[in-house]
């Protein structure tokens, strides 16, 4: 039965752990850490709670891993897309911002740092995500030729724009979206 009394239809099949890790991180979008239960979670999933307990020990440990998926899944995994890795600097960036916005990249951030205002691994593993992303990004406009405050200021905005775009700004149509970061880049690129 779910909170309504409704009966729920049970799922064929073992739920994977990575199904239990986007349950979570979408019940932390909609209420935050505290949201994030067990119960809710197997409601959400139509599977027995225990099931849980195939992927993990504890809540705790599902927060730990949810940490960590978030982490690779949604930063790090930009270092095997080839788009972001070859070719000229300003391309580089513009694949970087696409990718970023077409697979949901920063859709998670402003959970996951509200989370970690409340929470020293959180809060740790918050730092770690964007130092990386600092280091990336950092990394190509040096390649452009920038340094010092330059470098910081340029790295800086685009890391803080394409972490938070999507939710602090209205999403425009695609063919604008392509336009203003066309803008951006350009700004952020020149001399």
């Amino acid at each position: 039965m779910n909170s309504k009394g409704e009966k729920i239809p049970r799922r064929k099949g073992r739920v994977s752990k990575t199904d239990w890790l986007e349950a979570a991180l979408a019940e932390l979008e909609r209420g935050g850490v505290d949201a994030v239960r067990i119960e809710r979670l197997a409601e959400q999933l139509s599977v027995a709670k225990s099931g849980f307990y195939w992927h993990f020990k504890n809540r705790d440990e599902l927060l730990r891993q949810v940490l960590d998926y978030w982490s690779s899944e949604f930063t790090e995994v930009i270092r095997t897309i080839p788009k972001a890795l070859s070719g000229e600097p300003a391309a580089r960036l513009r694949n970087i911002a696409k990718i970023i916005d077409e697979n949901g990249l920063a859709r998670h951030d402003l959970a996951i740092r509200a989370w970690a205002a409340h929470d020293e691994v959180a809060a740790d593993t918050v730092r770690k995500v964007t130092n990386f992303r600092l280091n990336f990004i950092g990394g190509i406009f040096e390649e452009l030729g920038f340094e010092g405050d330059e470098l910081e200021a340029r790295t800086r905005l685009f890391v803080c724009y394409h972490s938070m775009e999507n939710a602090v700004l209205p999403t425009a149509a695609k063919r604008r979206q392509s336009r203003l970061w066309r803008q951006q880049l350009d700004l952020l690129t020149r001399k």
